[in-house]
């Protein structure tokens, strides 16, 4: 549940019951209910989940009715509570990847939310196996034809209203529409009508998270009951279909559904989060003096020009072999940098992507050529295979901050050169409930060196000299002032002199005497160097 839609919503004076007290069940008998619920997953034939805010509480997002819940607290007085990451940020629970491991095993037929977070889609449950039956925060959709447009940011608006951005197909071109429901919006029928075909045919319906008051969607599972199946109710609250439950476990879901899962004899693969942007690189003469040759760099959202680009913090150019040239530092949106330079004499650069809080990793390089009397090869792999291929390489490393190139496209007689990319952001590991679950630490040694953390966000005050070299120059970075400069994962007390990394998906090495980060000038747009 995002605090935004919490806020966004109109008013309403009767939510339910609000501020409900948890119920736990004891060890022994936790322990028997879980061994129940894991043999009666592996006899369905036709399982479906029903959940609700209450699987992604471990993800840092507060629910409604829980003791410290959005509408608990607003009845008190109180305000909205504080999320612990950025919304957009938030990472897939242990429930959430217990599921996708139930799917991708032909167990998982169905799933059913009332939630608006996505994380059901980012974890890896297929949209055509999921009915979201409140809207998605992060989903637009054109009303006329239809298409769905899932986004890396939260849309600003709830209620089904336009939003800022239109349908992507020429033919087409309407304003899109945000897909998040309002009090008084009713079901979207096509995710309503699934959700009940799924119902009448499952023979167990497992209810986590949720305390079933929210009508009508709450009475969906009922509709199993009906025609001879169970449903198993997973909560920390009891819920007015308690008694209709042939099993009620009271009982941090994650730790059931971690449970569950070892019985079944199924490990739950760790999540590895593969954000994507772009890199347009534009050239145009100049009229006046034609040696010279203008040109600008931008860093932009793959979602468009004017989408907000929420996971970068802010984009450093240094140019290793042209020291005169003087390293930018692009603070905020849109990050764009604009020179003017000899048209004969090639250009390498060299991108620091900074990552914004709640991303394990805190940059990433790129390397970035520039003839401008050559136009550039054109890339083009497959998106699916190269984000495969990403999170493969983060599974095996163990941590995140591996990068690749999607596509690159020069768009003929322009002078623009359109370059797409991924990178891996994130990795959690669900090891029993003692992993890291976004925002926990989970170290791992490297050699003695570097402790790395796989979704936390290093502490800024790191106390040391260290020195970068990048393609020949050397420049001393002082840290002492709390100067932001992380490894793909966080380096702590010890860092080691040399830290390999992946740039553009290749092995490269940098020696951490020099990563040219020190300079905050920003040069003149009017700035010609020879």
């Amino acid at each position: 549940m995002s605090l935004g839609y919490a806020q966004k919503l109109s008013y309403k004076e009767d939510v339910g019951d609000v501020g409900m007290s948890e119920f736990f069940d004891t060890q022994h008998l936790l322990q028997l209910k879980i061994k129940q619920l894991a043999k009666m997953i592996k006899e369905s034939k036709h399982l479906v989940a029903f959940t609700g805010a209450g699987i992604s509480t471990s993800c840092g997002i507060p629910d409604f009715r829980g003791p410290k819940g959005v509408w608990t607290l607003q009845r008190e007085g109180k305000g909205v509570p504080e999320a612990s990451l950025p919304f957009h940020r938030a990472a897939p629970s242990a429930t959430h990847m217990a599921l996708v491991e139930l799917e991708r095993a032909g167990i998982l037929k169905f799933v059913i939310s009332q939630n608006v977070d996505s994380l059901h889609l980012r974890s890896g449950i297929p949209r055509d196996k999921l009915s979201e039956l409140h809207g998605n925060s992060f989903r637009e959709v054109c009303p006329t034809c239809r298409t769905e447009y899932l986004r890396d940011f939260e849309v600003e608006t709830i209620g089904l209203k336009e939003t800022s951005r239109r349908c992507c197909d020429p033919k087409c071109g309407a304003k899109l529409k945000d897909s998040v429901l309002d009090w008084d919006d009713e079901l979207p029928p096509k995710e309503m009508k699934a959700a009940e075909n799924h119902c009448r045919n499952a023979d167990l319906v497992l209810c986590l998270g949720t305390s079933l008051q929210i009508t009508p969607a709450c009475n969906l599972p009922l509709r199993s009951i009906r025609n001879g199946g169970k449903m198993v109710i997973v909560n920390l609250q009891k819920t007015p279909k308690d008694k209709k439950a042939s099993l009620v476990i009271h009982g941090l879901v994650d730790k059931v559904m971690v449970e569950v899962l070892q019985l079944l004899k199924m490990p739950i693969a760790p999540y590895v989060r593969v954000d994507l942007f772009q890199l347009i690189l534009n050239q145009t003469g100049c009229v006046s003096e034609s040696k010279y040759i203008k040109w600008s760099l931008k860093v932009i959202s793959v979602h468009g020009e004017k989408a907000p680009l929420p996971f970068i913090e802010s984009v450093e150019v240094t140019f290793p072999e042209r020291p005169e040239l003087k390293t930018a530092v692009l603070n905020q949106q849109p990050f764009l940098l604009k020179r003017e330079t000899l048209k004969s004499r090639p250009i390498h650069m060299v991108l620091w992507v900074n990552f914004s809080e709640g991303c394990g990793c805190r940059f990433i390089s790129i390397d970035c050529p520039i003839d401008f009397l050559l136009s550039p090869d054109d890339i083009s792999e497959d998106k699916n295979t190269v984000i495969q291929r990403l999170r493969d390489m983060a599974n095996e490393d163990q941590y995140c901050g591996q990068s690749s190139i999607i596509d690159r496209k020069h768009v003929q007689d322009s002078g623009k050169t359109v370059s797409t990319y991924a990178v891996a952001t994130n990795i959690v590991h669900y090891n029993g409930l003692s992993n890291n679950v976004n925002g926990g630490r989970d170290k791992v040694n490297v050699d003695d060196g570097i402790d790395t953390s796989t979704n936390s966000v290093p502490s800024k005050a790191v106390q040391s000299e260290l020195t970068n070299k990048v393609k020949g120059n050397r420049e001393k970075v002082n840290l002492d002032d709390g100067i932001d400069l992380f490894t793909n994962c966080a380096p702590s007390k010890k860092v080691r002199s040399v830290l390999t990394t992946r740039v553009n998906g290749g092995w490269g090495k940098v020696n951490l005497d020099g990563i040219d980060m020190s300079s905050n000038s920003t040069p003149s747009k009017k700035a010609r160097v020879h």
